[in-house]
């Protein structure tokens, strides 16, 4: 049990409860190699602990300044989140900022990160993309006291740029209704991070375009994935599998993601069923693939996403006013992979589209 410090908790503090000099706390806390591992590990812990926050000039920032902004990111193999951080770079870099990049994917990667950050204060501002922030990691960034930015993802706490998620669902779910379509599936995405008590928008806005409709919902045709798996494609496809397993499959399919969709689509052409033939579906974001596979969507303005972040960043670094959140406009897209739904499937030939 650690004893008792100051709620102004300083480097002095930290070396003496761990049983260091200062200066071996401060090589230690800067993953200095010739501080041992067990000793860097025991100030580490002990730094968490206590959640002491480095100051500038326990890092020697000149003015308080660093240079760098951290961007907290999910996933790095998945387009959507590099052409984000292109954009967002782009104007980092005009500014004459660093980026240092911190990937978060897993559920314990992320406690990390977050119970390590106060410590780490190397950096003028933090990017979040694409996930929510959780109530003790909100506590954690505050601490430190840099400007954040949140981007691809709803913030009630920070500045942020981001789409209407329930706005781009109903495009989606919208048009599969006008079609015709009232078996009308949805593959979602679960966010750890996200409230239980306030859906994702892309969920309200399905629900809700069934009640409009007079389409009474179903819960055999809603298959919610993980965020945190890095094959999107792979989930699309397993989650289609068990919508085609029910009793009374879907003529239509709306997913979270295009990479989702893809999966989908994978799927029920393995099955023996034609898209959209059979089951029409639809995404979200025309990702690149979506156009070179004819998958309609709702597009969304990625690359832009993370321009907008960096500039947010860059004036908030300046000291002028940051617009509190900036919604920038979805699309719908209407390629092959939605139709009319058929009126009967008996009797239908069954074959691969290939």
């Amino acid at each position: 049990m650690l004893p008792p410090v100051p709620t102004a908790v300083n480097l002095a503090d930290v070396a003496r409860i761990a049983g260091v000099s200062p200066a071996t706390a401060s090589r230690a806390l800067s993953d200095h190699p010739h501080v041992a591992a067990a000793t860097r590990a025991r100030v580490w812990r002990v730094a968490t602990d206590l959640e002491y926050v480095v100051s500038p000039e326990a890092s020697r920032l000149a003015g308080g300044s660093t240079g760098r902004v951290a961007v907290v990111v999910p996933h790095l193999s998945r387009w959507f989140f590099g052409a984000m951080l292109e954009g967002l770079e782009s104007v980092l870099r005009e500014a004459g900022l660093d980026l240092l990049l911190y990937r978060v994917g897993e559920a314990a990667e992320r406690q990390a990160f977050f119970d390590e950050l106060p410590a780490r204060r190397k950096v003028d501002a933090v990017v979040v993309l694409g996930f929510a922030v959780g109530d003790d990691e909100r506590r954690r960034l505050e601490r430190i006291g840099v400007d954040i930015v949140v981007a691809g993802e709803q913030s009630a706490s920070y500045p942020s740029v981001r789409i209407d998620d329930h706005a781009a669902g109903r495009q989606a779910v919208d048009h599969l209704v006008h079609l015709g379509h009232r078996r009308i599936a949805m593959i979602a995405v679960h966010d750890p991070g996200a409230d239980p008590a306030h859906p994702a928008g892309r969920s309200s806005a399905y629900h809700a375009a069934l009640a409009d409709a007079g389409i009474a919902a179903d819960a055999t045709l809603v298959v919610t994935v993980d965020r945190g798996a890095e094959q999107g494609v792979d989930q699309g496809a397993e989650a289609m599998g068990a919508l085609l397993g029910a009793t009374s499959p879907p003529t239509a399919v709306f997913a979270h993601s295009d990479e989702l969709a893809l999966g989908a689509v994978r799927t029920v052409r393995r099955a023996g069923l034609r898209v959209p033939e059979d089951v029409s579906v639809i995404g979200v974001d025309d990702h690149p693939l979506a156009a070179l596979t004819d998958l309609s969507t709702v597009g969304q303005p990625v690359h832009e996403q993370g321009e907008i972040a960096g500039r947010m960043v860059v004036s908030g670094l300046r000291g002028e006013a940051v617009e509190r959140v900036v919604l920038v406009p979805t699309r719908l897209v209407i390629r092959g992979s939605t139709a009319p739904p058929r009126r009967s499937r008996r009797g239908a030939t069954r074959r691969a589209d290939v």
